[in-house]
């Protein structure tokens, strides 16, 4: 199971995505991202954001750390924006929150170079669990200490709004041309090799266990939180296997243009910090 913590303090609301999540510090003395079950993408955001997550760490890939974070309004009441107060006000109780890297930066892809391999990792695993939110407009990646994090997946696995559609989802292909590391060559061969052999049943299993039951609960037709947690891992082993035969790279890269190096030089030495 995740580590629980329960937040005493309402640092600030975080307004770079849609959800709002809210900067929040906790009784384990940490700081948290926090992702609120009243958010418009619900719940399925948070289950969203623990599979892929989990799974990304598992495959050894960088992901901040994910907790069951307990969150009770009003800590948060000196809040003035009435918008925020009233989505903190719909979140009493369990919600997701994700470890704060102190000075990371932004991932740009006209700044930070990356290696084919650790790119083509990212994007074999970004096309396992159907994530579109990964475009150069908008990375979803953080460098922090010269290292490559992914964050925020709540926007994958998008087969869990419509489950009818579920059997078409394992041969979905999947778009990789906007895709913020595929101008670096990614290596996808190399990473279905090295990756795809690790989506094993009994990691799916682990990874799906760490999802409350309480946000699996009620949906409708499964019987049973458990009987859910079957049905993503169902698409996911059957992903697994041959995904990488169906990403799409632009036919043609464009060359990587190397920053201005006083850009370069103050980007690392953020970054390093």
């Amino acid at each position: 199971m995740l580590t629980e913590v329960t937040g005493t303090r309402y640092v600030t609301p975080l307004r770079e995505g849609g959800s709002v999540p809210g900067l929040i510090e906790a009784d384990d003395l940490g700081t948290y991202v926090v992702k609120f079950i009243g958010a418009a993408q619900g719940r399925k955001a948070l289950i969203a954001e623990v599979i892929a997550g989990e799974l990304a760490r598992r495959l050894g890939l960088r992901v901040p750390d994910l907790v069951r974070f307990h969150f009770d309004p009003v800590i948060a009441l000196g809040e003035p924006d009435q918008e925020v107060q009233d989505l903190l006000k719909a979140s009493g109780g369990l919600n997701l929150g994700m470890d704060f890297l102190p000075g990371s930066l932004g991932f740009d892809p006209l700044v930070f170079d990356v290696d084919p391999a650790e790119a083509g990792r990212v994007i074999w695993f970004d096309a396992l669990i159907g994530n579109v939110d990964r475009s150069w407009r908008n990375p979803n990646m953080l460098v922090w200490h010269k290292d490559l994090w992914l964050i925020d997946h709540g926007a994958s696995l998008i087969f869990h709004h419509s489950w009818r559609g579920v059997d078409q989802a394992a041969g979905k292909p999947y778009d990789a041309s906007d895709h913020a590391l595929s101008r670096f060559s990614p290596d996808i061969t190399a990473a279905a090799a090295a990756l795809a052999p690790r989506v094993t049943p009994e990691l799916l299993r682990e990874v799906t266990a760490l999802v409350p039951d309480e946000w699996l609960a009620d949906e409708p037709g499964f019987e049973s939180p458990d009987e859910v947690r079957r049905a993503y891992e169902k698409v996911l082993a059957a992903r697994a296997g041959s995904v990488h035969e169906r990403i799409e790279l632009a036919p043609e890269q464009k060359e990587k243009q190397p920053p201005p190096e006083w850009l370069r030089t103050w980007v690392e030495g953020k970054a390093a910090k």
